[in-house]
């Protein structure tokens, strides 16, 4: 697998049919998560609270929208919702944002092999009720994200439907570089300086895909490069 000039990939693609990792790379290697986290505060939300609240819950799963992120990672506590998460799943290289950052829930520490463990715990594990909240809306991700953002790179380019994808994007500016314009369906370790990008998912009921990236270029060539990497990933697992 030829990872492009520029990008630093973490990858692991899980086969649910046969059980096992099929197509790896720095699978421990730890990135600053961007919006991946929207996972870990939503299983929280949804596992520790009577009444949910799904009027915060959609629109950061499925425009990944950052104050709701926020609101709720205050709520929960902040990093401390990544301590119970990490015990509840069985996540190794998972950590809270540094100690002089404990509001920038995205740059919690990750790696492919615990998003994959994510979202095996979502479609293995988890009460009915908490997996249905997160993957319908994963499976309902708009092409613009709430940033203006396109979040339609990786995985909803280079993968035939059907998916459901939680992106990852930091270090391009708070001003996308173009109109997001819909189409119809048819910690030390940690390189907080760098760009990430990142596409994770479930694709259909068989594969779980995840790949992270720091990167080094503008927004456009980065998601170009991703998404080809996408493909490549996902072919070489087929």
């Amino acid at each position: 697998m030829i990872v492009p000039k520029g990008v630093t990939a973490g990858y692991v693609v899980y086969d649910r049919q046969l059980r096992k990792v099929t197509v790896f790379r720095n699978v421990h290697k730890r990135f600053r998560s961007a919006s991946v986290v929207k996972l870990l505060i939503a299983i929280d939300h949804l596992e520790d609270v009577n009444k949910p609240d799904l009027a915060l819950l959609q629109p950061m799963l499925r425009v990944s929208d950052d104050n709701a992120a926020t609101t709720l990672w205050r709520r929960g506590g902040q990093g401390k919702i990544i301590l119970r998460m990490s015990k509840r799943l069985g996540l190794t290289d998972t950590s809270p944002p540094p100690a002089d950052k404990p509001g920038f829930w995205g740059y919690t520490a990750i790696s492919a092999l615990d998003i994959a463990k994510v979202y095996r715990y979502l479609l293995e594990k988890a009460d009915p009720k908490v997996r249905n909240a997160v993957l319908t809306q994963l499976r309902k991700a708009d092409q613009c994200g709430s940033d203006g953002f396109d979040q339609y790179f990786g995985i909803p380019r280079a993968v035939p439907k059907p998916w459901g994808v939680k992106q990852g994007w930091s270090g391009y500016g708070s001003v996308p570089p173009s109109k997001c314009v819909r189409v119809r369906a048819s910690a030390a370790d940690v390189d907080f300086a760098h760009p990430v990008l990142h596409t994770t998912g479930v694709l259909g009921d068989r594969y779980i895909m995840v790949l992270l990236t720091t990167q080094t270029t503008s927004w456009s060539d980065s998601t170009k490069k991703i998404t080809k990497l996408a493909k490549d990933v996902y072919r070489a697992a087929l």
